[in-house]
C-alpha cells in the first residue's frame, strides 16, 4: 500500500508537471515592461525595499544577481544579511525568460518543480539602474537597483507607479545595506 502511494504521488507530479512550470500572468494593474533586454539586465542588483515575505523576513543587505547559464538559462543567487543570527542567508535559483522575448517577464524557481513569475513593470531603459518587479500578486514586489541607494524622486516616481498597479507600498519593508559581504566590497 505504501508504495502504491509513493507512486501515485509520482504520477500525480509528473502529470502536474507541465502547469507548474508555467509562470502565471502578472497581477491586476502589473504591465510588463516593453523593449526588455535580458543581456542588459543580467549582474548584481540591491534590493531597496519589498513587500514583507516569509523567505525574506529578517533579512537586510539583501541582493540578487543574474548569470546567463550553459542551457540558455538564467542563474538566480540571492543574499540576505540576518543580523539575528550573524549569518549571510544565500539561495541558489533557476530563471528562464518566457512570453514575447521584448518583454519583462521571466518565470523562476527557488524550490524545482515550482516557477513563479517575475514581471518587471518598470525600468529604466536608459541605464538599467533601477527596476520594480512584480510576483504574480500583489504580495510580492520589490524596487531594485545597481546601488545600494537611489535619489529620493526616482524613489517617489516607483512607489507612485507600485500604488498605482495596486501594492500596498506604506508597508514595504526599507532595506538597510550597512553590512556588506566581503565578495561585494570591491563591486561597491
Amino acid at each position: 500500500m505504501k508504495r502504491f502511494k509513493i507512486l501515485a504521488s509520482l504520477l500525480l507530479l509528473l502529470a502536474a508537471k507541465p502547469c507548474l512550470l508555467q509562470a502565471k500572468t502578472p497581477p491586476d494593474g502589473v504591465v510588463p515592461v516593453e523593449n526588455f533586454q535580458l543581456e542588459r539586465y543580467l549582474g548584481l542588483w540591491y534590493e531597496i525595499a519589498r513587500t514583507d515575505n516569509r523567505f525574506e523576513r529578517g533579512l537586510e543587505s539583501v541582493t540578487a544577481e543574474y548569470t546567463l547559464r550553459d542551457n540558455g538559462g538564467i542563474r538566480v543567487f540571492n543574499r540576505g544579511w540576518n543580523a539575528e543570527k550573524g549569518t549571510w542567508n544565500e539561495v541558489d535559483g533557476k530563471g528562464y525568460k518566457i512570453g514575447d522575448p521584448d518583454e519583462g517577464t521571466l518565470k523562476v524557481t527557488f524550490f524545482w518543480p515550482f516557477y513563479a513569475g517575475y514581471h518587471v513593470f518598470e525600468l529604466d531603459h536608459e541605464g538599467y539602474q533601477y527596476a520594480l518587479v512584480s510576483g504574480d500578486n500583489h504580495s510580492y514586489m520589490w524596487i531594485l537597483a545597481r546601488t545600494p541607494t537611489l535619489p529620493q524622486s526616482t524613489v517617489d516616481a516607483l512607489l507612485e507607479k507600485a500604488a498605482a498597479a495596486g501594492f500596498a507600498t506604506n508597508e514595504l519593508v526599507w532595506v538597510d545595506h550597512q553590512t556588506i559581504h566581503p565578495s561585494l566590497v570591491k563591486k561597491r
